[in-house]
């Protein structure tokens, strides 16, 4: 049952590593939530994370399970093991934290979820590697820049680094060219769409973010 566990996963991980781009999606109402998510996949967007302070979280989880079995669904900021809990009673396929936090990992691995772990310091970085994160979420890599992140790789080349925050149409490729093992966009892609034109504008945008993604 463990090595089960491990391998989905290990699976898990390796195509949202494979994808390169996480959307996350944090909204006030929850009547917005499955008209964006229905948006980005069918822009393009592979993995996506609803955030725990979106309201009914857990259901919309549940909803887009269903509704696009073949796009991951995760869970996002996920600060505690009563969170966690909750994403993966909903069926969330990866969580994501915005703290370093081994509880969390541990709970989520006893039930074969990736873990993309927060992580800002050098030793929030050794801390998330020594509690087996799955991918370290470098938070809030924006306020940081490019130059800290780089330099992150440099003592820790062998983690899988993925900035948030501060990820954008002009930089993404810096991020990638910095090594950056994914990104992860909230503000150009957490919109509420009322019509069929602000539909469009956002599927020509992630369709531009995707275009930039390293081959």
């Amino acid at each position: 049952m463990t090595q089960i566990l491990d391998t989905n996963r290990t699976k898990v991980s390796s195509q949202i590593k494979q994808h390169k781009l996480v959307a996350i999606l944090r909204l006030k109402q929850q009547t917005d939530v499955a008209p964006l998510i229905d948006c980005l996949i069918n822009a393009g967007i592979h993995s996506l994370e609803i955030t725990s302070n979106t309201p009914g979280f857990e259901q919309e989880i549940a909803r887009a399970r269903a509704a696009h079995k073949n796009a991951l669904i995760g869970a996002g900021t996920i600060i505690n093991t009563t969170l966690a809990q909750q994403a993966i009673d909903a069926g969330a396929q990866f969580i994501v934290t915005p703290n370093t936090n081994k509880s969390v990992v541990e709970l989520a691995h006893q039930h074969g979820l990736p873990v993309l772990m927060g992580a800002l310091t050098p030793t929030d970085v050794a801390n998330a590697i020594e509690y087996n994160a799955d991918i370290i979420k470098v938070f809030p890599a924006g306020s940081m820049g490019i130059g800290y992140f780089k330099a992150l790789t440099g003592p820790f080349s062998e983690a899988q680094l993925m900035p948030v925050g501060g990820v954008n149409l002009d930089n993404i490729s810096q991020w990638f060219e910095a090594g950056a093992c994914g990104a992860a966009v909230s503000g150009d892609f957490c919109k509420v769409l009322n019509t069929e034109q602000e539909r469009s504008v956002l599927t020509k945008l992630v369709k531009k973010y995707i275009s930039k993604l390293p081959k």
